[in-house]
This record gives structure tokens, C-alpha cells and sequence, in this order.
């Protein structure tokens, strides 16, 4: 079962990755060609983002595939951390990306020299607009497999679209402003679109963190956890349930009363059937060890 759940993941997240290699390398050609017919540095600028996005979702594919294999010898509890590697690795080009957005910015505020920048045409802006429907589209696309599928990583990918949507603003912003006779707008822009970038990369890393260093669960999926171990015939008490995240799966410990004076052979069977029922019913959950107690008198 869990094997089928793991190409089925697998599966969904190649797919949106191919589709999002697509769209990045069709959107970046757009607008380089873009902003060399209407003379938009901005534009060409927003094009080297877009194309720096396919490098992330190849990223992407990689921690995908490797995090799905089987496990071995070596890693006898599989890959599923390799896919929070991916993310880190993507938090950190986000940074780097929002980071240079930022620096350019401010480089050309505190130089004053707006009166040297060309004026852009109204292609640029067209292209501007969008790339900004074109990624936003692609951000909720891959933000829901990321969700359907617990993975990380394209939630990390997500992000990075939507920090293209947010430079492609600023780009239309500073285009825009440009054409009114304020090309110090799109430098503002430019370090505002910073700080949500860095915010978005920030959670990325925590949340990859979280899934390495084994933080528990949230309490709605641990009441979900104790709600299916409760509904279990034969089960008397609930005397501990510890959760931690490996990777995008879950794994599960939990310490079950039951009546003392039961056979051995009936004690296991009611550890069993709480143990497949948290496995089938909590999708994430990797494995679930469940240890019986007697009930006190």
C-alpha cells in the first residue's frame, strides 16, 4: 500500500514539475524578447528569474525521486528527508533571488541617476501583466499537489512562483512608473518584493528543519490519531502517543491500555487493528508501532 501511495506522489509531482519546466521556459523567452523590443531592463531582468526557476524545479524532481526510493541497507527507513534537502536548497536560492532583487534596488536609489534609464514600451508592460497571471496560476496549481501530496519541495517550488509573480509586480510597477516619469518606483517596488521573498524562504526553511530534526506533528492530526485509537474495540485507555515528521511522512508510537487478564494472542489483535487503522486512515503516516499495556484496576 505504501508503495502505491509513493508512485502515486511521485507521479503527481512529476507531472507538475513538467508542466511548470514548460511554462518557466515558454514564459522566459516571452519576456526576454519582451524586454529587448521595448528597451525594459526590468523585463529582461524578470526573464533570467523566470529561467532560474527551472533550475529550482529540477531541484525539485531530484529530492522527488530520490526521497521515493525504497529502502535499503544503508537507509533502512527510506529516503523521505532527501525531499526537506531540496527544500533547503530551494529556501536558499529564494533568498538569493529576493536578495539581488533588493540589493539592485537600493543600488539604484541611493545612486539617484533615474534620469539615465531608457524609457520601456508598452510590450514590456503587456509582458509584465502576464507573467503575473501566468505565475500566480502556477503558484495555486503547484501549492495544491503540494498539499495533496505532503511534499515539501513543491511546496518550496510554489513559492518560488509566487516570488516570480511578486518580480514580475514590481517589474510592471516600475515599468508603469517609468512611462509616468518616476523610475525611482520600480527600485522601491524592487526592495519591498525583498522582504516578502525573504519571508517566504524563511518559512520554507523552518518547516524543512522541522521534518529533520523529528518535530511532532500538529495537535489537529494527533487528535485525529487519538480519535481512531479511541473508536478501536478492546481498547481501555490511551496511555501515550508520540508523533514524528520524517520527511513529508509521519511516524507514529502509541501506548494502548487494555484489559490485564486478556489472552496475549487477543491483546495483539487489537494492537493490530489500531495499528491498521491509523496507517489507513492518517495518509501521511509512514509506520505505527503500537505498544500494549495493562489496564489498572
Amino acid at each position: 500500500m505504501d508503495s502505491v501511495i509513493k508512485n502515486t506522489d511521485k507521479q503527481t509531482a512529476m507531472k507538475v514539475s513538467a508542466v511548470s519546466i514548460a511554462v518557466n521556459l515558454l514564459l522566459s523567452v516571452f519576456k526576454l524578447l519582451a524586454g529587448i523590443l521595448a528597451k525594459s531592463g526590468a523585463m529582461i531582468s524578470d526573464a533570467v528569474h523566470s529561467a532560474s526557476d527551472v533550475f529550482s524545479t529540477i531541484i525539485v524532481m531530484i529530492g522527488v525521486t530520490i526521497a521515493g526510493k525504497k529502502s535499503d541497507d544503508e537507509h533502512q527507513y527510506g529516503h523521505e528527508r532527501l525531499e526537506c534537502v531540496a527544500s533547503i536548497i530551494l529556501a536558499v536560492v529564494l533568498l538569493a533571488t529576493g536578495l539581488g532583487i533588493g540589493a539592485a534596488g537600493i543600488r539604484n536609489i541611493v545612486s539617484g541617476k533615474y534620469e539615465q534609464l531608457a524609457m520601456p514600451g508598452i510590450l514590456a508592460m503587456a509582458a509584465a501583466l502576464v507573467s503575473i497571471a501566468v505565475k500566480e496560476w502556477m503558484f495555486w496549481y503547484t501549492r495544491a499537489a503540494a498539499k495533496k501530496i505532503n511534499s515539501s519541495a513543491l511546496m518550496a517550488d510554489a513559492w518560488h512562483h509566487r516570488s516570480d509573480a511578486l518580480s514580475s509586480i514590481g517589474a510592471f510597477v516600475g515599468i508603469f512608473g517609468s512611462r509616468l516619469g518616476f523610475p525611482v518606483l520600480d527600485s522601491v517596488a524592487s526592495v519591498i518584493i525583498c522582504v516578502f521573498i525573504g519571508k517566504a524562504s524563511y518559512d520554507i526553511f523552518m518547516d524543512s528543519i522541522g521534518k529533520l530534526v523529528d518535530k511532532s506533528c500538529d495537535k489537529k492530526t494527533v487528535d485525529e490519531i487519538r480519535s481512531i485509537i479511541s473508536a478501536q474495540e478492546g481498547v481501555i485507555n490511551i496511555d501515550d502517543v508520540r508523533t514524528r515528521l520524517f520527511g513529508s511522512r509521519i511516524y507514529v508510537d502509541v501506548e494502548i491500555a487494555v484489559d490485564g487478564d486478556m489472552c496475549l494472542k487477543d491483546a495483539h489483535l487489537i494492537a493490530e487493528r489500531v495499528h491498521d487503522a491509523i496507517e489507513g486512515q492518517v495518509k501521511a503516516v509512514k509506520h505505527c508501532m503500537v505498544h500494549v499495556n495493562p489496564a489498572e484496576k
